[in-house]
C-alpha cells in the first residue's frame, strides 16, 4: 500500500473513532436524561408550539408539569412556568439531582448554606419549586423582565445568561402545560411494565395541580377528572391543562389512555387523535385517565 493510501486508510480509522466518540457521548446523554433507562431507549415526550416540538425526556416532563403546575397553583401567569423551566433546565437539566457545585442540590440548584433550607427539604421538588416562585414574586417587576433576567435575580448564578437558551424550549412547555394549543403535548412511551414504579393519578394530580379528591373519581383502572376546578375562566383551557399533565406524567403514573374534547391520546400510539364516531362523548371540562396493565414482556 502507498504512503497515500496509507494516510488515507488512517484518516478514515480517525473519522470513523471521532464518530463513535460522538455517538456515545450522544447516547449518555440521553442515557442520563432518561433516568437511567435502559441503552436503546427512544421515550420521550413533545410539546409543540408554533409548528416545531421540543422534546423531553419522561422524567424531565413529568418535572416540567410539577414546575408549571406549581405556578397555576400560585396563580402566576404562564410566564412564570416559562421561567421556572428555564431555570431548572439550566441548572439540573430537569432532572432532581442530589449533587452539584458545591452543596447546589435538587432542580433549582439551591444551596442549604444559603437559606434555601435543609438537604431533605430541598431534595423535595415541590418544596424546591416553591421556594424558586417565592423568590421571583419578590423581584419587581419580573413579569416584564427578560427570562433570564429574571431567572438570574432568583439564582444569583455565576453565568447569568445561561438560562436564555432554554427559553423557546421551555415556552413551549409552560404554553402547553397552561392548557394552549389542545393536543399539543405527546409522549412515545414503552407499555406499562411490571417492574415500574408507579404513583397514584389522584395523589400526584393533587401534588402538581391542587386538584382536590372531590374533583377525581376512579372506577378500576379508569380516573375522570373535572377540571373545572382550575383558576381559569376558559373550560377548554382547564380541560387541556389538565389533558396534558396528564400525557406528561403518563409514565410515572402508568397511564395508558388520556381523552379530552373529542381527542384521545394512547400509549400505543403516541399521539392524539379523533374519538371514534361510536365513543360516547364526555361531558364539557372533563377530562378521564385509563391506566395500562403491566406487563412482563421484554422491551
Amino acid at each position: 500500500m502507498s504512503r497515500r493510501r496509507r494516510s488515507a486508510a488512517g484518516s478514515a480509522v480517525a473519522v470513523v473513532a471521532i464518530l463513535a466518540v460522538g455517538v456515545g457521548a450522544v447516547a449518555g446523554v440521553i442515557w442520563f436524561l432518561s433516568a437511567r433507562e435502559p441503552a436503546l431507549n427512544r421515550e420521550r415526550c413533545t410539546a409543540t408550539l408554533d409548528g416545531t416540538g421540543w422534546e423531553l425526556a419522561p422524567v424531565q416532563a413529568e418535572n416540567a408539569a410539577l414546575v408549571v403546575g406549581t405556578s397555576i397553583q400560585r396563580g402566576l401567569p404562564a410566564r412564570a412556568g416559562t421561567i421556572g423551566l428555564a431555570t431548572a433546565l439550566q441548572e439540573s437539566s430537569l432532572v432532581n439531582i442530589d449533587y452539584g457545585d458545591r452543596d447546589s442540590l435538587g432542580l433549582f440548584q439551591q444551596r442549604p448554606s444559603q437559606g434555601w433550607g435543609t438537604t431533605t427539604e430541598i431534595m423535595d421538588p415541590v418544596y424546591s419549586t416553591n421556594g424558586f416562585y417565592a423568590g421571583l414574586e419578590q423581584v419587581d417587576g419580573w413579569q416584564d423582565l427578560e427570562v433570564t433576567v429574571a431567572a438570574q435575580a432568583v439564582q444569583r448564578s455565576a453565568f447569568p445568561d445561561a438560562y436564555a437558551q432554554h427559553e423557546t424550549l421551555a415556552r413551549a412547555w409552560a404554553s402547553s402545560l397552561t392548557g394552549h394549543s389542545p393536543g399539543s403535548v405527546t409522549c412515545e412511551l414503552f407499555a406499562v411494565a411490571a417492574e415500574d414504579e408507579l404513583v397514584e393519578v389522584p395523589k400526584l394530580l393533587a401534588r402538581d395541580l391542587g386538584v382536590p379528591g372531590e374533583a377525581v373519581s376512579a372506577d378500576g383502572a379508569l380516573t375522570t377528572i373535572d377540571a373545572g376546578v382550575l383558576p381559569f375562566e376558559s373550560a377548554e383551557r382547564s380541560t387541556w391543562t389538565v389533558a396534558h399533565w396528564a400525557v406528561a406524567t403518563a409514565k410515572a403514573t402508568g397511564t395508558a389512555e388520556v381523552r379530552a374534547e373529542g381527542l384521545v391520546w394512547t400509549r400505543a400510539s403516541g399521539d392524539w387523535s379523533p374519538l371514534d364516531a361510536g365513543s360516547e362523548p364526555l361531558a364539557r371540562g372533563t377530562v378521564t385517565v385509563t391506566l395500562g396493565t403491566p406487563t412482563d414482556a421484554p422491551r
